[in-house]
């Protein structure tokens, strides 16, 4: 699974792996989601789910170890989902009025990012963000599975 934030071209792997096994997508890592607010400009993000990766360059092959090469004749899905677009400002105000009463704990956060988010706020932006992402690539995950027989 990856995402390709369009700024000219980014590939992330926001479950920290690039092989994922076949069972449902786990918390996405933050990094992506962090990406995305902090860019210039809002980036379009592009979901891509992969299969097969795994047969062309398997972890134990020749003597149990990785193929010096690429393998051949070996079966590859791609499929791409819709662009997902998201509204910055609107999802900062939301931020901003769902967490103006929770207690500060710093863990480490900024005490407020250059837009104005506190470490609360940048906390739900980036879970919502990530949780709308990994629903997104777990719908696809899911059809692409049940069309190919995954």
């Amino acid at each position: 699974m990856e995402f390709i934030i369009m700024f000219k071209q980014l590939h992330t792997f926001p479950e920290g792996k690039v092989c994922q096994d076949k069972a449902p997508i786990r918390r996405l890592k933050w990094g992506t989601a962090s990406l995305i607010v902090r860019a210039p400009v809002t980036p379009i993000v592009l979901p891509i789910i992969h299969s097969g990766f795994e047969k062309v360059m398997p972890e134990k092959s020749i003597f149990g170890r990785r193929p010096p090469l690429p393998l051949c004749n070996k079966e590859i899905r791609i499929v791409i989902g819709e662009p997902i677009e998201f509204d910055l400002p609107n999802l900062k105000q939301e931020a901003i009025a769902a967490t103006q009463d929770r207690p500060l704990h710093t863990l480490g956060w900024p005490k407020s990012s250059p837009d104005g988010l506190g470490e609360a706020a940048q906390r739900w932006i980036y879970t919502n963000i990530s949780d709308r992402l990994r629903s997104v690539m777990e719908s696809l995950r899911i059809f692409t599975s049940d069309k190919f027989n995954l």
